[in-house]
This record gives C-alpha cells, structure tokens and sequence, in this order.
C-alpha cells in the first residue's frame, strides 16, 4: 500500500466516507485517496454526488465510490485521455469496472500516468467549442421513438425535457453495442422518463 501522503486538501467526509464503507472496499479507497495524493499533491478534495471526488486547478479529476460489492473509480475527463479506453458503463460506473479489489486496478505506475495525463487536461483548461456553435444533431432511434408513442406518459415527459437532456437519453441509447443492452437501456429510459426523470438523475443534488 502507498505511504500515507501529505494531504494538504483532506476533506473530513471523504475520512468518514471511507469509514462507513463496506470492510473490503476500505483499503482500496485508502490506495486510490494515498496514489492520487502523491501524484497530485495540489489536488483538493470534495464531496459530490454523494461521492468523493479529486479536484486539480478548479476542476474534477477524478472520483471513486463504495458500493455494497464493488468500488468505483473514474476520471472526469476519461475520454479525453490519450490512448485510454475506460470500461464499457454496463460494466459498473467509474472507468476501470467493477474493482472487488486493488488486484483489480492497474499497476500503481500506470495508474499514476493516467493522473498525470488527466492532469495535463486540467492544466490546459475546458475544450473551448465556437460561441453559438450548437452541438449536430442527433436522429431520434425509431426503436427509441416507438417505445416512446406506445407510453403517453413518457412522450409527454420527454417532450417537456431540454434539447440538452433528451439529447442525454439519445446518446446514452445509441453508444449500446449490443442489442440486448440497447433494448434494456430503452425499457429503463421509458421507466425514468415516464417518473420526470433525466437521464443522469442519480447524480443530481
């Protein structure tokens, strides 16, 4: 395990948040907090969305999250980090899967050179897009339109929702690979929409 770092940011509910969690995930939130510390000694830390979350220059770098049989940890940017492929969202949230435990994480050396490069983004500053330069737009997907005209409910909601987050629920249906995972993110986004629901709505406050 990684020798405790300085930490010069250490927020006290991160302290109790990995006290409350499971007994196995206790360590390996310990290793992650000690690596990200000791890479990033400027980072700052935060609790957001009920979760822990690592902030370098005014924005997020990365997060983790206890769950009942698994952790989490992902980076806030992960797409944009060269040569990084995170694990597909099926696979549990974060960008490395379901982690059960640090065996399941890569090499405390890769894993330092995945901070630093979600560093260097932070450094850089937010992807500037052209003032009024809206995003293209997306066809809606028959199979997506249909389940919705077969739900009164859920068409009225999704009419009533922003460009922004009917565009939210689009995309997330069409980055499915796999049939059956596209046909169980429909059935699940027709069951949040017809409650008001946005896509992301578990990580709202």
């Amino acid at each position: 395990m990684a020798t405790p770092a300085p930490f010069l940011h250490r927020e006290p509910r991160i302290d109790a948040y990995i006290q409350k969690a499971a007994p196995f995930a206790r360590p390996i939130l310990a290793y992650l907090r000690d690596i990200v510390h000791h890479t990033c000694p400027e980072v700052e830390e935060s609790i957001k969305w009920s979760a822990p979350f690592f902030v370098y220059r005014g924005g997020n770098l990365c997060h983790m999250a206890a769950f009942k049989q698994h952790c989490a940890f992902g980076f806030w940017r992960e797409k944009e980090i060269p040569g990084f492929v995170a694990v597909a969202e099926s696979e549990g949230r974060g960008s490395f899967g379901r982690i059960g435990s640090i065996d399941d994480l890569p090499p405390k050396r890769e894993l330092a050179r995945l901070i630093r490069a979600a560093m260097k983004l932070n450094e850089a500053g937010a992807p500037k897009r052209p003032k009024g330069a809206p995003k293209a737009a997306i066809p809606m997907p028959a199979d997506f339109a249909t389940a919705l005209a077969a739900s009164a409910t859920a068409h009225a909601a999704f009419e009533d929702f922003t460009p922004s987050a009917r565009r939210e629920y689009v995309e997330w249906i069409d980055e499915a690979k796999r049939p059956a995972t596209r046909a169980s993110r429909i059935a699940t986004a027709i069951e949040w929409i017809s409650e008001g629901k946005k896509r992301n709505w578990k990580y709202e406050r």
